[in-house]
């Protein structure tokens, strides 16, 4: 297994700077490495490192809340964004996980008015939740209008996408926009709602009026690795932050997650700009990423199980299963049995999951790089399939 990985490290198309390693997960042995805890740009592999630390601060129980409360004045109520950017709006389809719904949240919020004897009301919207800039450092100019995320809030609905079938286009005002939905259907179920939709923070204590709930965060986290969503990693880190007592912003939350993972013992070389790895600022080195996951799958992390869940099977789900990875003869053998995360930007590819080797040995790799000339995706299918073949 050496020789071949380190022959295929030598690959042209990885560029100049690599870093590898293989751990076995039981023993944490270091089976191979190459440049271990070089600090990479990681692009999507940063999901492994949010979505850890989301399930280890937060718990995999945990639930995202979006709320209605009773206004200051009498007639007035305040839609309370509780950081759920699966919140489904009126045109959304069943998807799993299954997401909370608008709708769901206009009907039991007209309920509760109705029993009041309350049939007109005003509706402002609370976006304090989160703080700070929608966009983190290192992003691209071209990441929202293409679709890549949405401006970061906690108030948004379908992902702030204007049709949720849809990628692209992302509305520039995703609170507003999920807000002025939800005055729709709040008249659709005999509650009229006043032209003026406007921001404003709810009062602490207010009485609740309506309230849904997303998922666990076990089944958020899977989601997040497996579609490689960015709107949704930037929300964990952003309630790992609330959790650990720092501003929900991107600097806090970048600073909550590292030191989540330093409680942990897997923080080396990880400085963060983002929680989605959009950002070309982010760091972290390919040791990190495969200790933690040598964690998800041990005994003494049952918290961290959704991250080995959550991995993407080569050729058949999520990144891994658009047709174009693990395709070619040195690696589509092992199609269906290696389970990775992928990282993709421009000069960018990264790859980090686990696999089973013939004697039976669970292990945990990563392979990355961040100065290719040219797509290295089949190069590392290579290198992980190498690792799962010997």
């Amino acid at each position: 297994m050496t020789r071949q990985l380190t022959s295929a490290l030598g690959d042209k198309a990885l560029g100049g700077r690599v870093g590898a390693v293989v751990l076995d997960t039981v023993t944490g042995e270091q089976i191979f490495a190459s440049n271990p805890d070089m600090a990479v740009t990681p692009a999507s592999t940063t999901k492994i490192a949010t979505c850890a630390a989301a399930l280890a601060s937060l718990g995999p129980d945990t639930r995202l809340s979006t709320r209605v409360v009773q206004g200051a004045k009498p007639g007035t109520v305040v839609l309370v964004g509780g950081g759920d950017p699966l919140l489904a709006g009126p045109s959304a389809r069943p998807a799993y996980p299954k997401q909370a719904s608008l709708a769901t949240l206009a009907a039991r919020t007209a309920a509760t008015l109705k029993a009041q004897n309350v049939r007109k009301v005003t509706l402002s919207y609370d976006t304090s939740l989160f703080t700070g800039s929608p966009k983190a450092p290192g992003w691209k100019p071209n990441y929202i209008p293409d679709g890549e995320v949405a401006p970061t809030y906690a108030l948004t609905m379908d992902e702030g996408r204007q049709d949720p079938r849809y990628r692209s286009p992302r509305v520039t005002n995703p609170p507003q926009y999920a807000a002025t939905a939800f005055a729709r259907l709040l008249a659709r179920q005999g509650i009229a709602v006043g032209k003026s939709v406007r921001p404003a923070k709810a009062a602490a204590g207010a009485p609740e009026l309506g309230k849904v709930d997303s998922a666990p965060l076990y089944s958020l986290v899977e989601h997040t690795l497996t579609a490689s969503d960015n709107d949704l990693a930037e929300a964990l880190m952003r309630h790992v932050a609330i959790k650990e007592g720092q501003e929900a912003s991107f600097t806090g939350g970048a600073r909550a997650v590292v030191a989540v993972l330093q409680r942990l013992g897997v923080a080396q070389n990880v400085a963060l700009s983002d929680g989605s790895g959009l950002s070309i600022r982010n760091r972290i080195s390919p040791n990190a990423l495969a200790k933690i996951l040598a964690m998800s799958g041990s005994p003494s992390h049952p918290d961290l199980h959704a991250l080995a869940s959550g991995m993407p099977i080569a050729g058949f789900s999520g990144t891994l299963g658009n047709g174009r990875r693990f395709t070619g003869s040195d690696s589509k053998d092992q199609m269906g049995l290696v389970r990775a995360k992928t990282g993709t930007l421009n000069n960018i590819n990264t790859l980090a999951g686990m696999a089973t080797t013939k004697d039976g040995r669970l292990v945990t790799f990563a392979f990355m790089a961040d100065r290719v000339p040219v797509n290295a995706e089949p190069v590392l299918d290579r290198l992980a399939a190498t690792v799962a073949r010997s």
